[in-house]
């Protein structure tokens, strides 16, 4: 895993791509380098996965072709065994290049793993980059005056060319999904370049295409046959994703997604986060699983004295306001791993391929009654009567929206400060534009789920929590095959509405492997109780709540009954504009 930046089209100042470079050294602490060109100037740090040997260093050149790539190639060698060569490493960035070479655009469909990655071809004067299909690896661009281009892994490595001003649309949107959505980032005129897709600069002018739509596979309602086929697939993938010539490592909850990587590996090393609050603790059924599958276990407890550190740190980590209460435990559990492994595994998107979401139930069976409405109406809307009413008001994609946003319509419509009125503002317009009304209710919510929570929150939280600590985390669940499998299965074979039950399929293929009955207990997520340890510290939520009254960026609630996710959206984002210094006009 690595960290890249490049700038075309104009003459960099001198030394501002190093500058850019060092700024993600914590991608790749192993070696740092920069190549220029004609207009072109390109960066790369190194963490050193596979060869490590100075023979896989970037930028790498091949002809005219030179490229800086953040990623891993799960299937490089057989796609090497096509190619004529002749290869200098054993490395998967110079098969991508060989590969690029001979099939241009058209290699990305061959690839399978995750990457962000520019070529420049010196001979047309153009760069081709792209981002693998689920937005695993980021991508941030920002054009320049004249035509140019910079790109960089993260937005840090932007902010050197100078700080843009607040996009106050993206702050915004902040409160609606608790992340900022692509295109967007939280500064005018850096954007995301979205999953799957391509940019390609040439003559001054950029063009972003979509290069992977999910295939249409034909339907699959055979219980028996989707278990057969799951089982294959996770045989196939999920070794492939443990291919380093470094130590690899295994987050594990304990839950059905970890638990299902594990029982898929011959041998593992395993490494779990707890927590001093009992009832949110998963460190015991973590430690059972490491038990019965003989795993080489160690565990950590996070407690509420680290919580002026996370206020410190995640800011700094992520660029931008980010107020996924998990992105804290990952952090941690990450450089928990660091000790021993370079690369680990985690099941990110388990939930969302298999419906695993307890809520997915909510959405399916409440109704909005006329009661129910007026008193979403009456109450007030930070008491947990009026937020219980607010979201049994609502249906479809609004209640979509309050399932996963920190806070309801009425809330953030109570909330949103003078500087965050926009009259007639889509908050829905990220989710919106991936609501299929063509699809069964749980197919569309998985479709939603895969195309923004995912990339937007869960991805970006695991990606930047984990290279602050040059740690590459790999998601096995998210390569693309499992991916375009898991669309075409039926609903029914993916969850039990009335007995609110998830992964149906998963839980057929794991649970002769494990202990019985232990995928029955109710599901947790992997965040931090932020609000408990928050209550003990008097006057530090009030002081966050003043300071962002002051900078009009939220009306002062009396006596809120806020939870747990909302105090963290709220005290992230404060701790964001102090450390940022960002002005919102």
């Amino acid at each position: 895993m690595c960290g890249i930046v490049g700038i075309v089209g104009t003459d960099a100042a001198p030394g501002l791509v190093e500058r850019m470079t060092q700024t993600l050294r914590h991608r790749g602490p192993d070696r740092q380098r920069t190549w220029s060109g004609r207009g072109v100037e390109l960066g790369h740090t190194r963490l050193a996965i596979l060869d490590l040997s100075p023979a896989g260093d970037q930028p790498m050149t091949l002809g005219p072709l030179t490229i800086t790539y953040n990623g891993e190639i799960y299937n490089f060698r057989e796609l090497r065994s096509e190619l004529p060569g002749p290869f200098h490493s054993d490395c998967d960035t110079e098969v991508l290049l060989h590969l690029f070479e001979r099939e241009g655009a058209r290699s990305l469909q061959r690839l399978c793993g995750m990457f962000a990655f520019a070529i420049w071809d010196e001979s047309s004067g153009r760069l081709f980059a792209a981002r693998d299909r689920l937005g695993i690896k980021p991508f941030y661009y920002r054009e320049l005056e004249g035509g140019g281009l910079a790109f960089a892994s993260e937005i840090k490595a932007l902010l050197e060319l100078g700080r843009p001003a607040v996009d106050i649309t993206a702050l915004r949107d902040y409160l609606t999904y608790k992340y900022v959505p692509e295109p967007k980032s939280i500064y005018s005129g850096i954007r995301q370049l979205p999953p799957g897709h391509t940019l390609i600069w040439a003559d001054g002018q950029s063009r972003i295409e979509r290069y992977w739509t999910p295939a249409n596979l034909p339907a699959i309602d055979d219980s028996d046959q989707a278990v057969e086929r799951l089982g294959e697939l996770l045989t196939d993938i999920v070794p492939a994703h443990t291919i380093a010539d470094v130590p690899v490592a295994v987050f594990l909850s304990g839950g059905i997604d970890s638990t299902t990587l594990i029982g898929h590996l011959e041998q593992a090393r395993t490494v779990t986060l707890g927590t001093d609050i009992a009832r949110r603790d998963e460190a015991p059924y973590a430690r059972q699983i490491a038990e019965h599958f003989g795993t080489e276990h160690e565990e950590e407890v996070a407690t509420g004295v680290d919580l002026d550190e996370a206020l410190e740190t995640i800011p700094r980590v992520f660029d931008e306001p980010f107020g996924d209460t998990g992105a804290w435990a990952t952090y941690l559990v990450s450089r928990l791993a660091r000790r021993h492994s370079t690369v680990a595994l985690s099941g990110e998107g388990g939930d969302e391929l298999f419906c695993g979401y307890q809520w997915y139930t909510k959405w399916l069976t409440q109704g909005s009654s006329a009661v129910q409405r007026a008193l979403a109406t009456v109450l007030p809307p930070f008491s947990g009567a009026g937020r219980s009413s607010q979201r049994r008001s609502l249906h479809g994609l609004e209640l979509y929206g309050a399932f996963l946003g920190p806070f309801t319509p009425q809330q953030r419509q109570a909330l949103l400060g003078p500087a965050l009125a926009i009259d007639g503002y889509d908050d829905l317009w990220h989710f919106r534009r991936h609501w299929r009304k063509d699809l069964a209710p749980i197919k569309r919510m998985q479709w939603a789920d895969l195309h923004t929570f995912l990339p937007g929150d869960l991805l970006t939280k695991v990606d930047r929590s984990s290279m602050a600590h040059s740690l590459e985390v790999r998601p096995p669940f998210l390569d693309h095959r499992l991916v375009e499998f898991a669309l075409a299965v039926d609903a029914d074979l993916l969850r039990d509405v009335r007995g609110n039950k998830g992964k149906l399929i998963v839980r057929r293929l794991m649970e002769p492997r494990i202990p019985p009955g232990f995928f029955d207990r109710p599901k947790r997520g992997f965040n931090l109780p932020f609000k408990s340890w928050v209550g003990r510290r008097r006057g530090l939520l009030e002081a966050a709540l003043d300071r962002l009254a002051d900078a009009r960026v939220i009306r002062r609630p009396r006596r809120p009954a806020l939870t747990n996710e909302q105090v963290w959206t709220l005290l992230t984002l404060d701790s964001w504009l102090v450390q940022s210094g960002a002005t919102v006009r």
